[in-house]
């Protein structure tokens, strides 16, 4: 899978002036090769950050959704996911296929630009091609950019965890039926 959209970036000079900066964002599944680059954002951009090993167990879970947004041949963004088994998130007691959004992240000064959502769309889609009825996401209750985004995207919030993260804070879990991406 490779999808290629165009985004704009607005630069300004020193002379004041503002440029329009037209470039290629490509989204592909991930290789081993980008293991690297995908850990520097991942230590760059959030406080939760994973071993090696864990990335590419994650990979080895659910190949088909762990992608990159790559721009200009640099990685600039990722979002990776596994399959699991659960009581639905989303009503009723019964057991449901479930796409995880473990980890996604956009390097900075490429945020704003749909990279995110993207990346978020073609990986709820990857996840409903291998099975997942839901998909959901823990996010920071502090992450209100985030918590945006997924609830742009038909995300709710199902439940708050007390002390998810190592730091101490609190997550939300957040839901969607994959069948609004179908």
């Amino acid at each position: 899978m490779v999808l290629q959209i165009l985004i704009s970036a607005f630069f300004k000079p020193r002379d004041g002036s503002r440029m329009n900066l037209v470039s290629e964002v490509i989204f592909r599944r991930f290789s081993t090769t980008d293991l690297e680059r995908v850990m520097e954002i991942n230590r760059t951009c959030l406080p939760e950050n994973y071993s090696p090993h864990f990335f590419l167990d994650v990979y080895a879970n659910c190949p088909e959704a762990f992608i990159v947004a790559e721009v200009d041949r640099e990685v600039v963004g990722y979002v990776m996911c596994r399959m699991e088994s659960g009581f639905s998130d989303l009503g009723g007691f019964r057991l449901v296929r479930k796409g995880h959004i473990v980890s996604l992240a956009v390097k900075s000064h490429f945020r704003r630009r749909g990279i995110a959502t993207t990346l978020m769309s073609s990986a709820i889609s990857a996840l409903t091609a291998q099975g997942a009825s839901e998909a959901f996401v823990e996010v920071r209750v502090t992450n209100g950019p985030a918590i945006n985004l997924y609830q742009k995207l038909g995300f709710r919030i199902v439940k708050r965890v007390p002390r998810y993260y190592l730091d101490g804070v609190d997550a939300y879990v957040m839901s969607i039926s994959t069948s609004q991406f179908r």
